[in-house]
């Protein structure tokens, strides 16, 4: 035999074995290891991962386009849950325990205007100019009681509803449902409707975010869109001092002296296009807005001539805008502590 006959024969020899070998494994009986492995988690694992309808997920017909993944953060987070009896209860008791208390100690709030909410029915939407972060919790403590615990706040999808843990704090806390401020969202506005249609009243900032500076932004048309869809009246509100104590970016709360003052409550008109009604909102707020600079009479001076200041401030440099903006008042204080609003519920 040549070398070369060699050379086939034991390769011939250890393809032979190599067969035996695997015959072994397939029709033979298996050895202790053997039952290891395929007891182990990883083989398990992807034999379930083998398995087939009834004991694993249908597959999906590639015929058939498998439809986007609904995120549930942001505009699409469900906010169901805060508004159930027993959360509603456990907001209520940290609102009035908790937050008015604490916005007596670091706002000092005086309200105004409140008589104009006696008699009015809800649900109504409450829209208001906004500075700091304090303005919500200040606001629904000022609220009256028929409307306090039953009120919603609309938030920023993309600001309070980014994660988790924001979602559910803000839910619970301020019944906040998310908001779409950067684009048209239909989910966003029949949430709000229908909460309303609910007799859940609203609160909304149609500056859609915080003054970067101090003075007000334009209005958006959301308030105004909500009221003409809806029918319900808006009250417009003006927040004063709360750029004091805790403005955007910053971190550290201070104490000022504020005020909360509820202007008559406003229904759009027949024929009235959700633009123009925004922009009589805006007017109503910059009229209390200068009421609170000047006095009742001075401002509804004003008023009937049309020269207002605007919400936004002189149309000047950086400098001379943060110039002619008021310096933070003084905190009011009296023989019982801070002073807490006139009609308080």
């Amino acid at each position: 035999m040549s070398p070369k006959d060699g050379s086939a024969s034991s390769l011939r020899t250890t393809r032979l074995v190599k067969t035996d070998a695997a015959l072994g494994r397939s029709g033979g009986t298996a050895g202790p290891s053997t039952w290891m492995k395929r007891l182990s988690p990883s083989s398990l694992t992807a034999r379930a991962g083998q398995a087939r309808f009834p004991l694993a997920a249908p597959s999906w017909p590639r015929s058939v386009p498998r439809p986007v993944p609904t995120p549930g953060l942001g505009a699409h987070y469900e906010t169901g849950w805060s508004r159930r009896y027993p959360v509603r209860l456990a907001r209520a008791m940290v609102l009035d325990n908790v937050t008015r208390p604490l916005a007596r100690l670091i706002a000092s709030p005086q309200v105004r205007g409140d008589a104009a909410l006696v008699g009015l029915e809800g649900p109504v939407i409450f829209a208001s100019n906004h500075a700091s972060h304090i303005d919500t919790p200040l606001l629904l403590s000022c609220l009256p009681l028929e409307f306090r615990h039953r009120t919603v706040v609309a938030g920023a999808a993309d600001y309070f509803f980014d994660r988790k843990w924001k979602a559910d704090a803000f839910s619970f806390f301020l019944a906040a449902i998310p908001i779409e401020r950067t684009k048209v969202n239909r989910r966003s506005a029949d949430l709000a409707a229908s909460l309303l249609a609910d007799d859940w009243n609203l609160v909304i900032f149609p500056e859609g975010g915080r003054s970067p500076d101090g003075w007000a932004q334009t209005f958006h048309g959301g308030a105004a869109y909500l009221a003409s869809r809806t029918g319900r009246p808006v009250v417009p509100v003006h927040l004063d001092g709360t750029r004091h104590l805790l403005p955007k970016g910053d971190t550290g709360i201070k104490r000022a002296r504020t005020s909360v003052t509820f202007g008559t409550p406003l229904w759009p008109g027949q024929d009235e296009k959700a633009r123009a009604f925004g922009a009589r909102i805006e007017r109503a707020v910059a009229v209390m807005a200068d009421e609170t600079a000047t006095d009742w009479w001075t401002a509804r001076q004003r008023a009937a001539q049309g020269t207002t200041p605007p919400l936004q401030g002189p149309d000047a440099s950086a400098w001379r805008r943060s110039w002619t903006l008021s310096p933070a008042p003084e905190l009011r204080e009296t023989d019982g502590g801070n002073e807490w609003p006139r009609r308080s519920r």
